[in-house]
């Protein structure tokens, strides 16, 4: 699916990022950013603007060799981590990087989260794993430590003392893995009082991931799929 470089889809980027900030508290300050993949490269949120006066005109398109190609302001000083891991998936058609606070604590342990919910397996996909250490203002290093340890199964990744990086088809998807992302941290990591979560086993998850992405929403889906 191509996506045009759209006032409309420069909207949406925004009120996402209102949403993020406000509703879920995963963008605090100007922490936290979003790009879309487009026909001719990333639109991208702008570094160091409040989100609330943000103007469609702020985004930012860069071509995929890291070049702004339209805009007045500068791209997010995260650039580097949307451009590479666009590179590295290229199924990832919009990417959110956040600082949610279940998906942090995971990452400051440097702990994986394992796939413990069908809706994590359906939308995020395999075991999420965590990148090494790379200070932030290491951009490129930081890149590549997250394309290194992101693999071909998960839509979302762990950066080790820092936040989580979740992606999608669209945006929409890519907020929703967001929400899945966090909501699959805090029952990890309260599971451990239980004596921990257990998880999926990787035929399941894997048949749960195939069914959201070919089947969801079709008569296929309404038909038992055998063990």
């Amino acid at each position: 699916m191509t996506m045009f470089d759209t006032q409309s889809l420069r909207q949406e980027i925004i009120t996402a990022c209102l949403y993020l900030r406000d509703k879920l508290g995963y963008f605090i300050g100007t922490w936290g950013n979003i790009s879309v993949r487009l026909d001719e490269g990333l639109l991208l949120t702008p570094t160091r603007m409040e989100y609330d006066q943000l103007k469609p005109e702020d985004l930012v398109v860069i071509s995929l060799e890291g070049e702004i190609i339209k805009g007045e302001r500068l791209p997010t000083s995260e650039m580097e981590l949307h451009r590479q891991m666009m590179l590295k998936r290229p199924d990832l058609r919009a990417i959110i990087h956040s600082h949610s606070p279940y998906a942090s604590v995971a990452a400051a342990a440097h702990g994986s989260v394992p796939v413990i919910m069908d809706d994590m397996a359906e939308v995020i996909g395999g075991e999420v794993h965590c990148a090494k250490y790379v200070p932030a203002c290491r951009h490129q290093e930081l890149a590549q430590a997250a394309c290194d340890a992101i693999g071909p199964d998960a839509c979302a990744v762990l950066l080790a003392n820092h936040g989580v990086l979740t992606g999608g088809r669209d945006l929409k998807e890519a907020l929703v893995a967001a929400q899945f992302m966090e909501k699959a941290a805090m029952i990890f990591i309260q599971a451990q009082v239980l004596g921990g979560a257990h998880k999926i086993p990787e035929n399941h998850w894997r048949q749960e991931r195939h069914r959201y992405l070919y089947k969801y929403g079709t008569a296929e889906d309404m038909r038992d799929d055998p063990d």
